[in-house]
């Protein structure tokens, strides 16, 4: 039977645990790839159509090339009603632009949205398959403090809000391990999208 979509994976994982290695993985086995995270870069960046609403929410926040993320964070964490207004901003944005990208690549056979809170905020109902990205405790918490600006505070005040990488991986229907050489964790993606083709063929 002919589908009438894309498969669509979700890719997800915590912070520090190399989803963007391994979404570009996806990328080099040609299957098309929407990062929320570079949609939301797209909307607060210069001439951003976010800007002018996030500065009028959070006044300073923003700045001539666009919303001043080490500001907007500030203002945002650790004050669930702050984040939710911004969220409530955010995220109807990124879906129109989730949807203009389902449309462009319609007679794709597969294609993969990298949504980083998959499960915190409800989008795996939206998807076919989910990948979980994994690495161990250490490994993460290595990558994470290596990151400008990142202090041991905030790498907890951002894992506190992501659901526990256990938790994540009980729900997926793959995980791809990053604490494994490269060759390695890119041979996992390789079989994986081989499966799922076959599996849709």
């Amino acid at each position: 039977m002919k589908r009438d979509r894309p498969f669509i994976i979700g890719l997800t994982g915590s912070i520090g645990m190399g989803k963007s290695t391994v979404a570009q993985m996806f990328v080099d086995e040609g299957v098309p790839l929407f990062d929320a995270d570079a949609a939301v870069h797209q909307l607060q960046g210069p001439d951003g159509a976010l800007v002018n609403e996030i500065e009028a929410l959070f006044p300073g926040s923003t700045t001539r090339d666009g919303v001043d993320r080490q500001k907007l964070g500030a203002a945002v964490l650790g004050d669930p009603a702050a984040l939710q207004q911004l969220e409530q901003l955010i995220h109807p944005a990124v879906q129109e632009m989730r949807k203009d990208f389902l449309e462009t690549f319609s007679d794709r056979p597969l294609i993969l949205f990298d949504i980083p809170l998959l499960f915190e905020k409800g989008g795996s109902e939206g998807v076919d398959h989910i990948v979980v990205v994994s690495a161990g405790a250490d490994h993460q918490r290595r990558r994470v403090l290596k990151r400008p600006g990142m202090s041991e505070e905030r790498f907890e005040q951002i894992k506190a809000l992501q659901m526990p990488d256990a938790h994540k991986q009980q729900r997926a229907d793959s995980v791809i391990d990053t604490s494994l050489p490269l060759a390695e964790t890119r041979r996992e993606v390789q079989n994986l999208v081989r499966k799922l083709k076959a599996s849709l063929a």
